[in-house]
């Protein structure tokens, strides 16, 4: 039997895409799937029925799945979602956040609505469902949470100046609420997928048809490091990277201090500017513990 099975699962913005294969996965192994997605653009505009041909193709090979339509980025839509998990399932045990819009521009010509829009979806949007799950699984001493993030956000990418905070966003994100679930057996953990979809091939750059996807760049092939980090045995606050069947785990690293003291100027720092940019012998640093519960 799997370890997923009979778990309860939320997967936001699953309509489609890299989305659409996390819930088909999770689904193939027994667990019960709400399946959120507004079913619009891209850009973030118009509505459809994406949730519900997915529940379809769920529930043709076994599954079991309700659909959801609502908005992430709209907090009153984003409770909904827990709130359809608990009335047909009664609990939440995972919660992958995976919806999302694109509004590229650089920065010089995006505008501010342009900005909120991708912020409120990504970011908020996934604090809002989070937010909303969150006390459940910290009752019940179990949950498991992934944030989509991004290489747009973790190493930059031109253009995506909205969609790069955003999702670098989840990591400030996640590296503290990995702490404040971690006596709760509540693990939160990031991706930052690589694959061919609708979304990407909106990416200033990309032309391709996509047609069927290519099979080094398939959605699916990122659903293998979602399902280890909502699995029994998952870490707490990894950033894990899945692209292509190829996957990696990146980290923050600092290196060594300059210890000048406390009247030190700018002057004083120049000597040691070198140093100061050195990062060869850079590592990670110690994960601070969690303080009392307050």
């Amino acid at each position: 039997m799997s370890e997923f099975e009979g778990k309860v699962v939320i997967v936001t913005g699953a309509g489609g895409g890299i989305g659409r294969c996390h819930a088909i996965e999770f689904a193939q192994r027994g667990a019960k799937v709400v399946v959120n997605d507004l079913g619009g653009n891209v850009d973030g505009t118009g509505g459809g029925d994406a949730a519900d041909r997915v529940v379809a193709d769920i529930e043709a090979i076994g599954g079991t799945a309700i659909a959801n339509k609502a908005s992430v980025s709209d907090r009153d839509g984003a409770k909904s979602i827990v709130e359809d998990a608990l009335n047909a399932y009664g609990r939440i045990d995972i919660l992958v956040n995976n919806a999302g819009i694109l509004r590229d521009k650089t920065f010089k010509k995006m505008t501010l609505d342009e900005w909120d829009i991708v912020v409120n979806v990504h970011l908020n949007g996934s604090a809002y469902v989070t937010h909303a799950a969150w006390p459940y699984m910290y009752e019940q001493r179990y949950g498991r949470i992934v944030f989509t993030s991004s290489g747009s956000g973790i190493f930059g990418n031109f253009g995506q100046s909205n969609y790069g905070a955003a999702k670098m966003g989840m990591l400030g994100l996640m590296n503290v609420l990995a702490l404040e679930g971690a006596a709760r057996n509540v693990r939160v953990n990031c991706l930052g997928p690589g694959a061919a979809t609708r979304m990407t091939n909106t990416v200033p750059g990309r032309d391709e048809d996509l047609g069927e996807p290519d099979p080094l760049r398939h959605p699916a092939l990122v659903s293998p490091a979602v399902l280890f980090m909502c699995s029994e045995d998952a870490p707490n606050g990894a950033v894990i990277h899945a692209s292509g069947g190829n996957y990696s785990q990146s980290h923050i690293v600092v290196n060594e201090p300059i210890a000048l003291g406390q009247a030190t100027t700018y002057e004083d720092l120049v000597p040691h500017i070198d140093k100061l940019m050195d990062m060869s012998a850079a590592k990670p640093r110690e994960r601070r513990q969690p303080r009392p519960r307050q």
